[in-house]
């Protein structure tokens, strides 16, 4: 057996969110629409693991899923049979801490992530450094975003 690989995949959370995953416990990850991302998908195996990414005004990893079921076709879809191709996932853990777009930007151990690089895919591979960077930067405590600060009378 091979070892476990790394995904990103993206997701509007107003088309389906990371919660609700969480919910579902397991789903299908179709729509993919792109040859590129179809490509990447089609590689994906049992095992592999994946950080989940809201896109949209969001822009950040959110958690964790795994793949549990390897490539099959996507019948939502007009192209001849075999075109596009789906997979199932299952929701493994969620985040501390949302990692923002902005900060992977400014971390050196991502400049290479290709979310930066080809921010249009839905689905790429990361290299397991990216994966587990991504994971440090998920497990930290929520920053303190706003302070209360009492006026002295």
């Amino acid at each position: 057996m091979t070892s476990p690989r790394y995904w990103l995949f993206k997701t509007e959370p107003e088309t389906y969110s990371f919660e609700q995953l969480r919910s579902d416990k397991k789903t299908h990850w179709n729509g993919v629409r792109n040859f590129q991302a179809r490509n990447f998908l089609k590689t994906a195996k049992k095992g592999d693991q994946v950080i989940i990414y809201h896109s949209g005004d969001e822009r950040a990893a959110v958690g964790v899923a795994s793949v549990v079921k390897e490539q099959y076709e996507d019948p939502d879809t007009d192209f001849p049979p075999g075109t596009w191709v789906q997979i199932d996932i299952r929701f493994e853990n969620a985040f501390q801490t949302s990692v923002r777009l902005s900060e992977m930007k400014t971390n050196l151990k991502l400049k290479s992530l290709m979310l930066i690089k080809q921010s249009r895919l839905s689905c790429m591979p990361v290299t397991e450094a990216e994966f587990e960077e991504i994971l440090r930067l998920g497990r930290r405590k929520a920053p303190v975003t706003s302070q209360v600060k009492i006026k002295k009378k």
